[in-house]
């Protein structure tokens, strides 16, 4: 549903921006929120709108933009304010003319994301729950990796799929694929990084070309090596990009192994979130992850 007239001027107004002659144009791309351009005399303003009972969505979006936005690293769209006009839920952000990725943009994100993970914190997890996409994500406060994540990443995908199916197989596969977890990698314990969270192609891109640019978080502190993981899903990043990381923060022996379980994560939630053909994509995984193949 495209933002109408009123709602928008309410917006500019609640924004501070002068209302006469606004301009609208709603924009295609978004899977979740509906998103718009406003045009005021005085400013250009990237608009995201939802339902008011979905408004935690683009809360915890602001407040993932922020917290990468104190770290002086990525480049995101800079949050101007968010609200409520009616039953309508909103998120301002910086208008920013986006151009696809070139392998000079990929090689400074590269660099770039390995600076944001050196931003660290005694724990893992996050000071608010958040999204991954729809479905919410909890980020309690864990001193442990192996625990946080199979609790709190693994475990709580197994367990919506779990319900959602009845039973099936998949209690058996989440055993399985704990017990390989513990098998390969009791002994990873990485720092607790500042992650993106999301980072797949659809959320990086690109000023001018050049200068890289991030947005639609689910940040939290993790290991560093869930955000390279979920770069490779859907491929669509350079080799430059790699390069770079590696060039400014080297990945520790059995990220290759490591990889398959954190890929696992984004697919249950993807089979869990679209079905079709993602839950036997998602066994395929689980029976490689088990039989230990890198």
């Amino acid at each position: 549903m495209s933002l109408s007239i009123e709602h928008a001027a309410a917006i500019a107004r609640e924004m501070g921006l002068d209302e006469h002659g606004l301009e609208i144009t709603p924009l295609r791309g978004g899977d979740i929120a509906q998103a718009h351009v406003l045009r005021a005399a005085d400013l250009w303003v990237f608009v995201k709108t939802l339902p008011i009972q979905q408004g935690a969505l683009l809360s915890a979006e602001a407040d993932g933009l922020k917290a990468l936005t104190r770290t002086g690293t990525v480049r995101v769209p800079g949050v101007i304010r968010r609200g409520v006009e009616d039953e309508t839920a909103w998120l301002a952000l910086e208008y920013l003319e986006l151009d696809p990725r070139t392998p000079e943009a990929d090689e400074r994100l590269g660099r770039e994301l390995a600076a944001l993970h050196r931003n660290s914190a005694d724990h893992f997890g996050w000071h608010r729950n958040n999204y991954i996409g729809l479905t919410p994500q909890h980020n309690p406060k864990t001193a442990d990796w192996t625990s946080f994540f199979l609790e709190h990443r693994l475990g709580f995908q197994f367990d919506r799929l779990t319900k959602a199916e009845h039973g099936g197989d998949w209690p058996q596969l989440k055993e399985q694929v704990f017990e390989a977890w513990h098998r390969d990698h009791a002994d990873h314990h990485p720092l607790p990084a500042l992650v993106h969270g999301d980072l797949w192609q659809g959320n990086a891109s690109a000023i001018g070309g050049r200068r890289p640019v991030v947005f639609d978080p689910a940040v939290h502190y993790a290991d560093r090596e869930t955000d390279l993981a979920m770069t490779r899903l859907f491929n669509g990043f350079s080799d430059a990009f790699y390069e770079a990381y590696e060039s400014a923060w080297p990945l520790h022996p059995g990220h290759e192994s490591r990889a398959n379980f954190y890929t696992l994560y984004h697919v249950l939630n993807h089979a869990n979130l679209f079905g079709g053909g993602y839950p036997a994509s998602a066994r395929r995984l689980c029976q490689r992850i088990v039989s230990g193949a890198s």
